[in-house]
């Protein structure tokens, strides 16, 4: 391939770019990186080419075959470590070829996509599997809490902005302006216009100096703005301008960000991506990747490379070769060996895979998250099948003790192996217990299992073994410790809200759920998940995960239950009658506590005889643990357990 101008990445002696754009060509291979713009490029090489057929004896290209080698090109962008290929939504041919070339000259990790923000771009690299081209890199939520403290700022006055580094625009919110109309008269009167002038201004990165928040707000906010004119107006008439576009601002804000805290995940993540949005912007979030997906899992995924199917054959990224050739740490950590396991398992179960695109899960998504959670050990299959018009979404965990975490604790191969398996079943048949008590867990439930290589430090380094996973749909929702406080401002939500979660609690709480590690009460900690009807109020609870059931199986109820009060305490700042809605928690706690009993004690045979197939070992065997449970179960007052549980929201 001809190159006219200087490598990829060359650089002067001052240590920047010798070129910041590049145009490549397919027509004619080729690639130009020449100083200027991309138009100049192409009619440099159009004058390239008819220079050399002369030289050839050839008659110069004609207009129509200039045309021709024009419109067969692709622009790119060069950043100091990357190449950026600004596609055509409406030729993502050209863009992939750009890609394949691309990847013969640099890294394709070192190579993005411009204008995904287009849904064409984002369908394209998503039917190739490459959702992790296009993804925003994982932070914790610790880490987007400090980004969003660190970009309040000031200009001249108050600081009353979010601040974008990168287009160095300034975020206004509505809560902001509410901030300004407190402050007197001379120091209301600078503010607005400093609001007012950096509105109409733009920095000289062509960014404005200023802007409202969110983006999509309706015109008619924008034109309220440009009515307020500190210089001409007095200040009766000045602060009734504000207050007009203070108040058509308000009615144009989404309800889901009028709550200016990052406890609302809503806001959080919109303002979190509007700081950190860059002019070349090449990466999305996790709305535009999975449509309806829950605000909690904003910058939480960490996509992945896998594979692509084409006419139903399966190819995986070529930099699961680079990774295994160079050994790079970073690129190993990025190619992920069990996101090709679970891809092959897909391909051998479903053979009518359009594509699949496969994450982990970078953090722990609970807000007070507790020991023992293992990064990697969560992953989000996001796939579609050949004539579907819809993409399924799954949740993948692996099992917490497999074979080589006993291996790591120094055990044999065989013991690792019947422990693995045992613990298997455990779970399953835990899963089962649960449902059987009645607790709402995901319809379905798949079990999974491939070959990986041991590279622990036991003698039986490199040795082959069997790693296991549990496959569950998506649960569409909200987490409920993820619910914005100021649903709770709406009585109908709160006491929906109080009633769903004591029923929970009850199950929760019979069959002794609990952290193994620490023995901290798992419940309203992230697995269950809120569903609201077309009212938005709440009509369902699912539990997403049974995991830490039956860890404390033997504690008596009046031990147990002071945990759940926590549930009802931590809200209390966000519910207008809290007595009310207390009520409603304890009652409904009370009210399934008793119907569990009930039903237990109408069906016993059925309870007692369920897991009589299984080891029966009282020092904690999953059937010993069952009929501890359910002892424990028949022997309480449900009258009395919502008392004390009463008595702990109190204290």
């Amino acid at each position: 391939m001809k190159i006219l101008g200087d490598p990829i990445f060359a650089k002067n002696p001052d240590g920047s770019l010798k070129s910041r754009i590049g145009t490549l060509f397919f027509r004619t291979p080729g690639l130009v990186t020449q100083r200027g713009v991309h138009a100049m490029q192409r009619i440099a090489w159009v004058k390239e080419l008819s220079r050399a057929r002369i030289a050839e004896g050839r008659p110069e290209l004609t207009e129509r075959e200039a045309a021709a080698e024009w419109a067969d090109s692709a622009d790119l962008l060069f950043t100091d470590d990357c190449v950026l290929i600004r596609p055509d939504p409406d030729r993502m041919d050209l863009a992939f070829k750009a890609d394949e070339v691309l990847q013969t000259l640099v890294s394709k990790r070192r190579i993005r996509f411009l204008n995904t923000h287009a849904a064409k771009v984002r369908d394209a690299l998503r039917a190739r599997g490459e959702n992790w081209r296009m993804a925003r890199a994982p932070q914790s939520a610790e880490e987007i809490d400090r980004a969003l403290a660190a970009a309040r700022v000031a200009i001249q006055h108050e600081p009353i902005y979010y601040y974008n580094g990168n287009t160095g625009t300034r975020y206004l919110t509505a809560g902001g302006l509410e901030q300004v109309a407190a402050l007197p008269p001379d120091a209301f009167r600078a503010q607005v216009a400093e609001i007012v002038d950096g509105l109409r201004a733009h920095n000289r990165l062509g960014q404005p100096e200023i802007a409202l928040f969110p983006a999509d707000l309706t015109p008619d906010v924008r034109e309220a703005f440009n009515a307020v004119r500190p210089a001409e107006q007095d200040d009766a008439a000045l602060r009734a301008a504000v207050e007009v576009a203070a108040t058509k601002w308000r009615l144009a804000l989404p309800a889901n960000l009028r709550d200016e805290t990052p406890a609302n995940l809503d806001w959080r993540s919109t303002m979190s991506a509007a700081i950190s949005r860059r002019p070349n912007e090449t990466e999305v979030g996790e709305q535009d990747l999975i449509q309806g997906i829950s605000p909690e899992f904003y910058r939480q995924i960490e996509w992945l490379p896998g594979g692509r199917v084409v006419d139903g054959q399966l190819i995986f990224d070529p930099l699961f070769d680079e990774a295994q050739r160079t050994q790079d740490p970073a690129l190993l950590e990025l190619c992920d060996f069990r996101v090709r396991s679970i891809v092959f398992n897909l391909l051998r179960l479903f053979g009518t895979v359009e594509y699949i695109n496969i994450g982990r899960i970078a953090h722990s998504l609970a807000r007070r998250p507790v020991a023992g959670h293992k990064r990697g050990n969560v992953y989000i299959v996001q796939y579609k099948e050949v004539g579907k018009d819809y993409c399924r979404v799954f949740v993948i965990r692996f099992q917490k003790w497999g074979i080589a975490e006993h291996l790591d604790e120094g055990k044999d191969l065989l013991q690792s192996i019947l422990e693995a398996n045992e613990y298997a079943d455990y779970i399953l048949d835990r899963r089962l217990a649960c449902r059987q008590l009645g607790m709402n867990l995901p319809y379905q439930v798949g079990f999974g299992q491939f070959t990986e290589k041991y590279l622990g430090n036991n003698q039986y380094y490199g040795t082959t073994v069997r790693a296991f996973y549990y496959m569950r749909s998506y649960i569409r929702g909200v987490a409920s410790d993820k619910v914005p406080p100021e649903r709770f401002r709406n009585p109908a939500f709160a006491h929906a809200f109080a009633t769903l979660m004591g029923e929970a609690a009850a199950l929760d709480m019979i069959v002794g759920r609990a952290a193994t590690e620490t023995g901290e009460c798992l419940f309203d900690t992230n697995y269950e998940v809120l569903q609201c009807g077309e009212d938005g109020l709440p009509a369902g609870l699912v539990v997403t995960d049974h995991t830490g059931s039956f860890v404390k199986y033997r504690e008596s109820f009046d031990e147990l239950v002071g945990a759940y009060a926590n549930v009802v305490r931590c809200r209390e700042a966000f519910v207008g009658d809290f007595p009310a809605f207390a009520k409603a928690y304890v009652q409904a706690f009370e009210r399934r506590l008793a119907a569990v009993q009930a039903s237990y004690r109408a069906h016993k045979r059925g309870f007692d005889e369920l897991f009589v197939h299984r080891p029966y070992d009282q020092a904690g065997s999953g059937a010993f643990r069952w009929t501890s449970v359910l002892a424990r179960l028949n022997a309480c007052d449900p009258a009395a357990v919502a008392t004390a549980l009463k008595k702990a929201i109190q204290s």
